[in-house]
C-alpha cells in the first residue's frame, strides 16, 4: 500500500499495511503498526495522525474500524485526540515505553524457548547462546 499523503505540511506520512490473511482484526493491525512507529521514533511526540476518515479512505476500510484503533491508542496512552483539531502522538511515558519493550522481548524469548524445546535443546544451551549474543553486542 502507498504511504498516506499528508493533507497539509504538518501531517505525517504513514505506511500502514493491512493483511486480510493475518487472522488479526484490522483495528489491531492498525494499532500495532502505529504503536510500532511511535516506539521506534518514526512518529514523534506532537506529530499529527491522519484523520480517521482519511485513514479509512486510504486503507479502504470503515471509519468505525479506524475510530476503534484510535480509541485503543488513546486508551493505551500513545495518542491524544482534540475535538476539531485531530489526533496527535503523546509525549512518551518512559516507564510505559519500557514496559511495552519488555513485553516484546518476552514474546521473542518465548518463541525462542519454544523453538529450542522443539529441537531438544537444554536450558543451559539456550542460556549459553544468549550469553554469547550479549557479548557480541
Amino acid at each position: 500500500m502507498e504511504p498516506l499523503y499528508a493533507q497539509n505540511e504538518e501531517e505525517v506520512l504513514m505506511n500502514i499495511i493491512i493483511s486480510n490473511s493475518s487472522g488479526k482484526p484490522i483495528y489491531e493491525q492498525i494499532t500495532a503498526q502505529i504503536k510500532g512507529m511511535i516506539m521506534n521514533g518514526a512518529l514523534k511526540p506532537g506529530d499529527p495522525l491522519p484523520s480517521m476518515r482519511l485513514l479509512a479512505k486510504e486503507l479502504r476500510i470503515s471509519v468505525i474500524t479506524t475510530k476503534r484503533a484510535y480509541e485503543e491508542l488513546e486508551r493505551d496512552g500513545f495518542i491524544s485526540t482534540i475535538v476539531g483539531k485531530g489526533s496527535f502522538v503523546r509525549e512518551a511515558d518512559r516507564e510505559f515505553v519500557r514496559e511495552e519493550k519488555l513485553k516484546a522481548v518476552e514474546n521473542h524469548l518465548q518463541a525462542a524457548v519454544e523453538e529450542a524445546r522443539q529441537c531438544g535443546m537444554e536450558k543451559e544451551e539456550v542460556v549459553e547462546i544468549l550469553n554469547m549474543l550479549f557479548e557480541e553486542i
